[in-house]
């Protein structure tokens, strides 16, 4: 099946949501019953980390961490987000620094200005969306970015996304008390997948869409260790309490480039990989074998391939052992072992 597919159906009695391309499972959204990212709370301050820059919070649905907290006392009352699932018996990660995302736009609080996407580089096109976004946000406090959904989209469903995040920022941002208590929930896989799926794909609402369109069977290979290489090779990833552990092995290629032609496959299908299962935190490869000059090589391919994926992720280096680690955002549900 060529071209793009979005599902919106349930999965495990859940919200879910499937982005098929050319008949490959691309990304997988499902719900938890822990926080999701983009969560709002009214949080107190309950007692700073010494040595590590943060304070723990108190949230309705549990402690909370955040980082960067100078000028913040014990007791003190602060408007946080989510911004990814906790690891299992830890504190939910937070930020102050609040954003209010949509399909085209985002308004920033605490981050005045008129900001568009860098991707949008027609002058036109720029100069025809600032002019939107002047009228919008004429007389607000908080900044907005343009998102690069907005390149050709029409005027008046912009202005409308527009009027919409800011009038709930400003809704949420004036917010006040003294209790802790959640002000936003964060948004579900269905409106996730609206808001961030954006490029042009056919769009599947009927229940029974997973089982027809082929998701189920691959939601049932993404949760085997085995993960299938261009050319033979595979990728077995295996999660761990510390780290994710993947081995890249050469399957039945014996010959000299065997190594560097896994790895550089490896390079290609992580993001996939990764996103799928919704697999975050520290994350080592293992690589097959390659010489130490076309590390060069792989790392640029591997920078490529993470370039288009939501997930921000930081591509930390070589190990003394010749491993390859990863530091990636917990922005999904891992398919196994999802956060309760």
């Amino acid at each position: 099946m060529k071209g793009r597919t979005i599902i919106l159906d349930h999965w495990n009695g859940r919200p879910a949501a499937a982005l098929m391309i050319d008949g490959k499972l691309d990304d997988f959204l499902t719900e938890s019953d822990a926080p999701a990212p983009g969560t709002i709370y009214r949080a107190r301050a309950d007692r700073p980390i010494k040595g590590q820059g943060g304070m723990f919070l108190s949230t309705p649905d549990g402690p909370a961490f955040l980082r960067q907290i100078r000028g913040l006392a014990p007791g003190d009352m602060l408007t946080v987000q989510v911004t990814g699932y906790a690891e299992p018996g830890k504190a939910i990660p937070v930020t102050s620094k609040i954003l209010f995302k949509s399909r085209h736009a985002i308004v920033t609080p605490d981050a005045p200005g008129l900001n568009l996407s860098r991707s949008i580089r027609d002058e036109g096109e720029r100069d025809r969306l600032l002019e939107i976004a002047h009228d919008a946000m004429a007389g607000a406090e908080h900044g907005l970015i343009l998102r690069s959904s907005c390149a050709g989209a029409d005027a008046d469903a912009i202005a409308t996304d527009i009027a919409e995040m800011r009038a709930l920022a400003e809704q949420i941002m004036q917010e006040a008390g003294g209790e802790a208590e959640k002000l936003l929930d964060g948004d579900d896989p269905h409106a996730l997948a609206w808001r961030d799926w954006v490029e042009p794909a056919d769009i599947v609402t009927e229940p029974g869409g997973f089982e027809t369109h082929g998701v189920l069977e691959a939601l049932a290979a993404a949760l085997e260790v085995r993960e299938p290489l261009p050319g033979g090779g595979s990728l077995y990833i295996e999660p761990t309490r510390a780290l994710v552990a993947i081995d890249v092995n050469t399957g039945a290629d014996a010959s000299l480039a065997a190594g560097l032609k896994a790895n550089m496959a490896c390079a290609r299908v992580l993001p996939r990989a990764l996103r799928v299962r919704g697999l975050g935190g520290q994350i080592t490869l293992d690589l097959a074998p390659m010489p130490k000059k076309d590390r060069r090589a792989f790392e640029t391919s591997l920078r490529a391939a993470f370039r288009t994926d939501p997930e921000e992720t930081a591509l930390v280096g070589w190990t003394p052992l010749g491993h390859f680690e990863l530091q990636r955002k917990r922005g999904r549900v891992p398919l196994a072992g999802r956060p309760t």
